[in-house]
């Protein structure tokens, strides 16, 4: 007892009756083992005083030293570009000469224009699109379509006539949908009946082509 005064044992008894060190320790009869486990106590409860979080490792896990800490550089923080998913090819910017530029309907056929305004609905009402240097009459709203309209009277035409304008038509609906989808647009023709409509799958059943029933 000589090299622990009397306060030092009245905390050294205490703190050994704290569960997380009391368990493991050996208590000794006599005086001097009891004065050196109290003297091993009292280091052991200042150093976990100190340095909690090097002497209560979580379970299963190791703790890295302190200097390896802060040796860490930080992780740069995650880019937009890294977050979101790549768009798709036909939302990509597509070539200057692919945007589609508004300009005035040519003729004037008001009838047809209507029609065009209307149907599809047209992005650009009482305009026309050109594209890739190619008039077309409207571009859809919301969608990239990109539209051809026929109000020809076509049911009134002789059988010969129905066929030289179903040729020369195919040929002019083949270019512009050869157009619209080398810069990443669909292709749709609007015709007034069901026979015109009919005539030209005839010719060419891979075109897109729907009845509006617009009339002239």
């Amino acid at each position: 007892m000589a090299s622990t005064d009397a306060a030092a044992l009245g905390v050294g008894v205490c703190i050994l009756a704290a569960p997380e060190i009391a368990v493991g320790a050996v208590i000794v009869v006599g005086v001097v083992v009891v004065a050196v486990v109290i003297k091993e106590a009292l280091d052991a409860y200042e150093f976990r005083q100190l340095y909690p979080e090097e002497v209560k490792p979580t379970i299963g896990t190791r703790v890295a030293p302190r200097e390896t800490v802060a040796k860490r550089k930080p992780l740069p923080p995650p880019s937009a570009q890294d977050l979101l998913p790549p768009l798709p090819p036909s939302h990509r910017r597509r070539p200057s000469r692919c945007e589609p530029i508004p300009v005035p309907h040519r003729g004037g056929d008001d009838d047809h224009n209507t029609c065009a305004d209307r149907i599809p609905p047209n992005r650009y009402p009482g305009m026309d699109v050109l594209v890739d240097g190619k008039h077309f009459d409207a571009l859809q709203v919301g969608v990239p379509v990109l539209w051809e309209i026929k109000t020809d009277r076509f049911d009134t035409y002789s059988e010969f006539l129905q066929g030289q304008v179903v040729e020369k038509q195919v040929m002019e609906m083949r270019e512009e949908r050869d157009i619209a989808e080398a810069c990443g647009y669909r292709f749709v023709v609007g015709v007034s009946t069901e026979q015109h409509k009919q005539a030209l799958l005839d010719e060419d059943d891979s075109l897109h082509i729907v009845v509006t029933g617009c009339t002239r």
